[in-house]
């Protein structure tokens, strides 16, 4: 690009030399021409008021100096030399003075001017100055020459002008193609900063706010996979477990219990499935509102699917809803797959038995899910992906808390001791 820029300056700034200069190479070798046809015409004249009509008759005339490296002589009507220096005989020049008007031309290698002598109203003689136009032609060619050396220092700036301003505007072009080569290397932190120049600032604006959606995307691409990985697993293991209970059942006992759970599992899987997909894509969760049900139901099933967990590992599950708050309506799958993560959580990392308790907050539903353990992370990082004290994968309480404020509400640690977490849910116009 640098040299491309380069170039087309030179050329540019070549051509407009080429047209200036043409032209007043010319106007100079022509005015140099016509100062000196100037310059002996006033001499001419000058000689003209020491001749007079004696000159005829041989007195002798006092001739002012010539031109340098001129001539300046007087010619009587017969065309012959009497006074001065030029040729003895008179040429076409001298000649047409003798009309009464002053005459140029040239004369061999000489620039001639003649200019006749009147005298009573009549012409009596002819003042011929002369110069070897070989002087003017250096003088043109000095000219020249200054003129060419003008030229070139105007076509040298011009590329050193040309390579700076190239240099000034391939910087900005060259350090985007750079951010775009460590974007394309796996760098989606990179971004293009600004350089001065309007368009290409705003093209490294575009190009910053695709890197940014880019990055956004494939953001929510990892974590979808991760939340699938996350949430599926616990609803795969629950419909595994019963799968297999019932596997182990004598040929004559009655399935319908072991398909009615397995059902209600694999109705459960869907539902995580649905959340995991609408979190994936919030800018679409105003066109599907998710359905709301009375807590109590949510509650129930939860109960239904984590107490037969709990007890195998030792430990007791109580629901404790404050008066009132049973027929409160909630999203219920959001809340289902929230509660399963703070239950999940529960069991992993604490001990003792697990307590749900709900109550009312000023037409809002706070729900408390609280064990007997202490929370190990400081508050302000728990909910941060990756943050974990155990085995797992630190993703849970993230997309816990992703999926309460994707519906309206707010998920909290409320206390260390015992680990204490509040699902704080608005009213069906909150």
């Amino acid at each position: 690009m640098r040299q491309r820029v380069v170039r087309v300056a030179v050329a540019a700034v070549l051509v407009a030399l080429v047209l200036l200069a043409g032209p007043l190479a010319v106007v100079v070798q022509r005015s140099f021409f016509e100062e000196e046809r100037g310059a002996l015409e006033r001499t001419a004249l000058a000689a003209t008021v020491a001749v007079g009509p004696e000159f005829t008759t041989g007195d002798a005339v006092e001739l002012p100096r010539p031109r340098p490296g001129g001539r300046l002589g007087v010619y009587d009507l017969s065309m012959r030399l009497r006074a001065g220096a030029g040729g003895q005989t008179g040429d076409a020049v001298t000649r047409r003075a003798t009309g009464g008007k002053v005459a140029r031309g040239n004369s061999g290698p000489d620039l001639v001017v003649a200019v006749p002598v009147v005298s009573a109203e009549r012409v009596i003689g002819v003042v011929r100055a002369s110069v070897p136009a070989r002087s003017v032609w250096n003088r043109v060619l000095w000219a020249w020459a200054l003129l060419l050396g003008v030229t070139l220092f105007a076509l040298i700036t011009a590329v050193l002008v040309a390579r700076r301003q190239a240099r000034a505007l391939s910087a900005p072009v060259e350090a985007l193609s750079r951010t775009a080569g460590e974007i394309a290397d796996g760098d989606l932190g990179a971004r293009a900063g600004p350089c001065g120049i309007s368009e290409l600032d705003q093209l490294a604006r575009t190009q910053n706010t695709m890197v940014e959606r880019l990055t956004q995307l494939l953001s929510r691409e990892r974590d979808f996979s991760a939340n699938a990985s996350h949430q599926l697993r616990t609803a795969l293991t629950g419909l595994q477990l019963g799968l297999e209970a019932g596997q182990e059942l004598p040929p004559a006992a009655d399935l319908r219990p072991v398909v009615r759970e397995a059902l209600e599992r694999a109705r459960h899987l869907e539902e995580t499935v649905e959340e995991v997909l609408r979190l994936a894509r919030p800018d679409t969760a105003e066109q599907h509102p998710v359905p709301r049900e009375r807590l109590v139901r949510v509650l129930d099933r939860a109960q239904s699917r984590w107490h037969g967990v709990l007890a195998a590992a030792g430990r007791r599950l109580e629901l404790r809803p404050s008066p009132g708050t049973e027929s409160f309506d909630v999203p219920g799958r959001t809340t289902g797959q929230i509660l399963d993560i703070l239950l999940d959580n529960a069991l992993r990392h604490g001990r003792g038995t697990t307590v749900v308790t709900v109550r009312e907050a000023a037409g809002a539903v706070a729900i408390d899910v609280a064990d007997e353990g202490t929370l190990a992370l400081d508050p302000g990082a728990v909910f941060a992906r990756g943050s974990t004290t155990g085995p797992g994968t630190g993703i849970g309480l993230a997309v816990a808390k992703e999926l309460a404020e994707a519906a309206g509400g707010r998920l909290s640690v409320r206390a260390s001791a015992p680990a204490t977490f509040t699902l704080l849910l608005p009213g069906p116009e909150g």
